[in-house]
């Protein structure tokens, strides 16, 4: 997958992020962290809880503003945009949550939360129920579940509507944040399974961030990965390399407390 003359698809470039709260020492979430995802990559982002792997994903995302850095898209600084420029990056990078139910409105059926992308981009409701449909079908769920309440589908269901949502614009960066941490080992590999499918389908034209800390599938599933210790990148490399041969000591703390 990795070429030097290829241009990534998005560069990270020393991004910061600094929370303060009154009365408390700043916490420095995310720092000085680089790094690039190339077209048709899976990229990995591994650390324990507090690292900064989903403080990264947010900013990347724009759900929070960096304080320093810069975020690169096909080499368009994102970094700082609003309102209408901003909606236009969620056409190009989709997001998919640990919890997908939390992330449905539960008030609305799946079909609606899949379709309502397609309606805001100038789809016919008619035609976005067709969509709906493909989506559903791509995701290996029956077209009935359009018409399915969050709280009616399994884990595992909602976890595949979710990505059949955020594959409705057909984004070229899918962020996947933990996405299969909340379901059981059968279900998980479902899942796995799905994005390994959709990675071959779309080829260059769809790159994945995998945010985990299960080193066994970042190995199995990711062409890079990254290794994240209090807010910085501390190794980066081929998993089976890093895996074998840890370079840094926070990574082989981390492998020998798994393996």
């Amino acid at each position: 997958m990795q070429d030097g003359k290829t241009e990534p698809v998005l560069e990270i470039r020393d991004l910061t992020k600094i929370f303060r709260r009154r009365g408390q020492t700043p916490l420095t979430a995310v720092d000085g962290v680089s790094f690039s995802l190339l077209p048709g990559e899976c990229l990995g982002i591994i650390g324990e809880s507090g690292s900064g792997k989903s403080t990264l994903v947010n900013m990347i995302t724009r759900l929070i503003d960096a304080d320093s850095g810069q975020i690169l898209l096909k080499g368009r600084d994102i970094t700082r945009l609003r309102g209408k420029a901003l909606r236009s990056v969620y056409s190009e990078i989709q997001m998919v949550f640990q919890q997908p139910a939390d992330s449905f409105d539960p008030r609305r059926t799946l079909g609606d939360g899949i379709g309502e992308s397609l309606r805001n981009n100038g789809w016919s409701a008619a035609a976005a129920r067709e969509e709906t449909a493909k989506l559903l079908d791509l995701c290996d769920l029956p077209a009935e579940f359009a018409g399915r309440y969050p709280h009616e589908v399994s884990g595992g269901q909602c976890q595949r509507a979710a990505i059949a949502r955020a594959l409705a614009i057909r984004p070229s960066i899918l962020l996947c944040d933990e996405a299969t941490s909340a379901l059981d080992v059968t279900v998980q590999q479902e899942i796995m399974s799905l994005l390994g499918d959709l990675r071959r389908q779309q080829g260059r034209n769809f790159s994945i961030m995998f945010i985990c800390h299960d080193i066994a599938l970042v190995q199995e599933f990711c062409d890079r990965v990254l290794v994240m210790y209090q807010g910085r990148i501390v190794e980066e490399g081929i998993p089976d390399t890093v895996i074998q041969c840890p370079a840094h000591p926070y990574t082989k703390r981390l492998i020998d407390s798994i393996l």
